[in-house]
């Protein structure tokens, strides 16, 4: 496939590792995981096939939300470690062929910054405009801003993000209200400052290793702009900037909106379980499932055993974001991450590699959340940390082995940042890296097929060839450069076939439980429960 913008030379082969570094490993027993760690786990990282690593905030923070409330974007936070440590990591993991992408909390602060305690003076300044505040304690922020009230001696009530602590930056309002002095334009000084201040950022760890960024509430940052065009535009213009400056640098949106995000210029958008229930239907439609419901759900998943999912609900919005971007850009189907239940939820190793399958094979760019390679259980019930409420139990420390904090960490089991999985049976890395049919190592396997076929990768085109009027199995065909690859998937714990027009299945490159049968002059495709299989096409 054609691109049609420039992009990094080494972005269509990426495969990412999302590290959540408080509980990924803990290298001073401190019972905090640390950047040291994640230096030292650099080559499990490697051996999954990711050759990028998504690191999440590891700025300097009170820690309200998990490091998303940074009271200093240019330094380390102390319990992660020094600047230094962090530079040391973009160099080695450079070294060994891999990027590393940071975290930019773009739209908000948290209280303690101290551009914030200076906007909440009472006596104007120089960052008096760099949050939104209403012009008086009694004026309430028009729907849908949320406001904290009476926070300071400042006459007025500023605008917030998410939770209490989190101010948000006043990047402008695309149609501000005439009556409200305080809404101020995208154009005006004291918001193109702020906007400055963000390209500054950015520069100044782009310049030190950094390999892009991914950006929290990408579409949030301009208000009142309801057909987005004024933060397509806001985004556009840093793409520019990037392609000129830091062109093998990557832009990732947290937008789950890919036709929008990638036209403003991200390389990468998630499709993720808000904006449209496309992903919530493919993993977590169930409502047992321990997600926040934040779009309309069947129920039924259409990888799950049950097999009484529909594969059209994820296909069809799917496919229209997909042809809008896929020649400049890519979308992001992840495994899951630390704001979404575990893939696990109640699947065996088995259905999981179904969907390995799946994810590994698709267009765009594959992302695996740390503990997702071995199953890693939501451990559910956990009191809220660092206000993670019910994403809590998809935090719990990664699983090395079966010494003490599942490997984790030396430090006392009560002085961990989450406690361990107590379930005596739950896996852990050592112990699946000596089971040849283990799920770690089908990972491998299929992250390396990806890499040895370029028609597997981002850019290869992408065609369903049978959906099963929206049951099983699922096939498609990846294609690039004259040659092809046919996937095909159940996820239905019931044996299924189908026969299909213009496929010619050659050498099975992975699965099991499938085979091809010749039927009146067609190709059947005949599929074990719970199976798949990826042929090389004649």
């Amino acid at each position: 496939m054609k691109r049609s913008r420039p992009e990094p030379a080494w972005l269509d082969h990426a495969v990412f590792y999302e590290v959540y570094p408080q509980s990924f490993y803990d290298s001073n027993g401190d019972g905090i995981g640390d950047i040291r760690g994640i230096i030292e786990k650099l080559d499990h990282i490697a051996s999954l096939g990711c050759n990028a690593i998504w690191l999440n905030p590891c700025f300097e923070s009170p820690f309200g939300d998990a490091g998303y409330d940074v009271s200093d974007f240019y330094k380390v936070a102390p319990r992660y470690g020094t600047n230094e440590d962090l530079y040391e990591l973009f160099r080695l993991a450079h070294e060994k062929g891999m990027r590393v992408v940071l975290d930019l909390v773009a739209g908000h602060t948290s209280i303690e910054h101290p551009w914030f305690k200076a906007s909440a003076e009472e006596r104007p300044n120089r960052h008096t405009n760099w949050y939104i505040w209403t012009s008086s304690v009694w004026e309430w922020a028009p729907y849908p801003l949320q406001q904290i009230n009476g926070y300071s001696t400042r006459d007025g009530n500023y605008v917030t993000n998410f939770f209490h602590f989190q101010p948000a930056l006043n990047y402008g309002f695309a149609h501000p209200d005439p009556d409200k002095p305080w809404q101020l334009p995208v154009d005006h000084p004291d918001v193109q400052a702020v906007h400055a201040e963000l390209r500054a950022i950015m520069e100044f760890w782009l310049d030190r290793g950094a390999d892009g960024f991914r950006v929290d509430m990408a579409s949030s940052l301009i208000r009142n702009d309801e057909s987005k065009e004024a933060i397509v535009a806001f985004w556009q213009e840093i793409r520019g900037w990037f392609d000129r400056r830091f062109p093998e640098a990557v832009l990732i949106a947290e937008w789950s909106m890919p036709e929008i995000a990638i036209r403003a210029g991200f390389h990468i958008d998630f499709m993720i379980h808000f904006g449209t229930a496309a992903y919530t239907e493919l993993f977590r439609s169930e409502t047992t499932n321990d997600m926040r419901p934040q779009v309309e759900r069947s129920g039924h998943s259409y990888f799950h055993s049950e097999g009484q999912g529909d594969i059209r609900r994820f296909l069809e919005p799917f496919l229209q974001h997909y042809e809008a971007t896929r020649e400049i850009g890519y979308i992001s189907i992840p495994t899951g991450n630390h704001d979404i239940s575990r893939l696990r939820a109640r699947r065996t190793d088995a259905e999981l590699k179904v969907i390995y399958a799946f994810l590994l094979t698709l267009p765009g760019i594959p992302f695996i959340y740390q503990g997702d390679e071995i199953g890693q259980y939501n451990v559910d019930g956990l009191p809220s940390k660092e206000g993670g409420y019910v994403r809590t139990g998809a935090r719990t420390p990664m699983q090395w082995d079966d010494s003490a904090n599942a490997g984790f960490s030396t430090a006392p089991a009560e002085w961990l940042y989450l406690p361990v999985d107590p379930n005596p049976s739950r896996p852990t890395i050592s112990a699946q890296e000596s089971d040849p049919d283990s799920l770690l190592q089908a990972v491998r396997s299929l992250a390396r097929l990806r890499g040895e076929h370029p028609a597997l990768q981002g850019a290869g085109d992408f065609e369903p060839v049978q959906t099963g009027a929206g049951g099983y199995p699922f096939v498609y065909r990846r294609s690039r450069d004259g040659k092809s690859v046919l996937v095909a998937l159940n996820p239905s714990g019931r044996a299924v076939e189908a026969a299909v027009n213009n496929v010619t299945p050659r050498r099975l490159l992975a699965g099991a439980g499938a085979r091809v049968e010749e039927r009146a002059g067609a190709v059947t495709l005949v599929m074990d429960a719970v199976s798949f299989a990826i042929w090389e096409e004649a």
